[in-house]
């Protein structure tokens, strides 16, 4: 059963490493995304998985201990996803490399970890299933969903300005804070596309792990600092 989830966004700025001079721009951020995290634990998971959107070489589990990389960014710098005696071969994507480093700012030693890359295409009748098979693969499971929304907000976010970005953000971050499972689901797919919305499909795999579960929504932050959409929320 799904006993907790923390929702956070999953920009390589995150890392102050990468962001280097613009790091203070996203110290809040990065606090309430730890914040986050820290509810987590406090629910003493058996098991947690973390979720982020992949490429196709990234896609489908990754067990324990494998390394995420930032060297694509010019910094050395490798994050488990938790402890491991030896590392696996193949690398994290980068939306679970990011998780894993804010698993590490946390000390997280509280449950078996390891992560699923979900790809950004996938649509919500098989993302339903498959957070229904998280949700009953141990007695306490929790999750850790990475994921943007629109990166169309303003004329210089990645994908410039689509005047629809701001009422699907809003749409996304109600539900969040709710854990409005019926409203993830309800997510357009197409419109998620257009808007270039990271998270879409791993939301609503989170929406299928927790149908049933009756946890209670708080949204810790929400904002658009590069005209892409963050969320940070907790389900408890």
């Amino acid at each position: 059963m799904l006993v907790a989830a923390a929702i956070c966004p999953c920009p390589p700025l995150l890392v102050p490493e990468v962001a280097a001079g613009a790091a203070p721009e996203l110290d809040a951020l990065r606090t309430a995304c730890v914040d986050a995290v820290g509810v987590l634990a406090a629910a003493r998971p058996d098991r947690l998985v973390v979720l982020g959107p992949a490429e196709q070489a990234g896609r489908g589990p990754h067990p324990q201990g494998a390394v995420g990389s930032f060297r694509g960014f010019g910094v050395e710098l490798e994050v488990p996803l938790g402890a491991a005696d030896e590392a696996p071969e193949r690398e994290l994507p980068l939306s679970l490399a990011v998780g894993a480093w804010l698993l590490s700012r946390a000390d997280w030693d509280d449950a078996p970890v390891e992560g699923l890359g979900v790809g950004e295409p996938l649509a919500r009748d098989r993302c339903l299933p498959v957070g229904r098979e998280i949700a009953a693969s141990a007695p306490r499971v929790a999750l850790l969903v990475m994921g943007d929304g629109s990166a169309r907000r303003t004329v210089k976010a990645p994908g410039y300005f689509d005047e629809r970005a701001e009422g699907f953000d809003a749409a996304a971050a109600r539900a969040l804070g709710a854990a409005d499972t019926a409203a993830l689901t309800a997510l357009d797919e197409e419109l998620a596309f257009d808007l270039m919305a990271s998270g879409r499909a791993c939301w609503q795999v989170l929406a299928g792990a927790a149908q049933g579960a009756r946890l209670h929504g708080e949204l810790l932050r929400e904002e658009a600092p590069y005209g892409v959409g963050y969320f940070v929320a907790t389900w408890t």
